[in-house]
């Protein structure tokens, strides 16, 4: 049976599986598991009896239903943090630009794919969100570290904040839904961490 499958450059793929196991008793938390691929150079399969790449990786991890729960929420703020200071530095923007309208008395033109690029332009963080997001990048590091020690408090952002790239770490914790993520410095950082 022949199967096609491809991949890009760089992609993880994430799923969640709860499985249909008794319930717990009281003194134990619910998991459920965490089943992540990923590749590091393109990758088609045409036959999936006969695959082998040395450049695609998976694996799995436990992680407890309630932190998934709780991380999502602080995720979903710290986008809206996010959208918020966005939205503060577009007003400026717009203010900036009109005063320049006003003194060369030249015209303004409006490019289609702002609001695009807005998403995946680095965003400068105030100080109040910048410690929103060490917390919870810290808390995705300890959900996902696979060796304990590695899951210290984050000191610096690993990557660049972008809308994009905090919307998809709130999909990634999404567990009724999987992901799909190819944001070069997000991808590097989420697989060292499942080393």
């Amino acid at each position: 049976e022949s199967r096609a499958a491809n991949a890009s450059n760089k992609e993880i793929n994430i799923q969640w599986y709860i499985p249909s196991l008794p319930k717990p008793s009281d003194n134990t938390e619910t998991k459920i598991l965490l089943l992540y691929a990923y590749n590091k150079k393109p990758v088609k399969i045409s036959n999936v009896k006969i695959f082998r790449s040395m450049s695609v990786f998976s694996g799995q991890l436990w992680i407890p239903l309630a932190r998934i729960i709780s991380l999502r929420k602080k995720l979903s703020n710290l986008k809206h943090q996010v959208e918020m200071l966005m939205q503060c530095l577009e007003r400026f923007s717009s203010a900036a630009e009109r005063t320049s309208f006003l003194e060369q008395n030249e015209t303004l033109k409006t490019i289609p794919s702002e609001e695009a690029q807005m998403d995946i332009a680095k965003v400068h963080l105030d100080e109040k969100t910048e410690e929103i997001a060490k917390r919870c990048l810290s808390e995705v590091k300890a959900l996902l570290s696979v060796v304990p020690v590695l899951s210290l408090p984050l000191t610096e952002i690993p990557f660049d904040i972008t809308l994009q790239s905090i919307a998809t770490l709130e999909d990634m914790f999404d567990p009724a839904n999987g992901c799909t993520i190819i944001e070069e410095s997000l991808f590097s950082w989420i697989i060292s961490l499942f080393h």
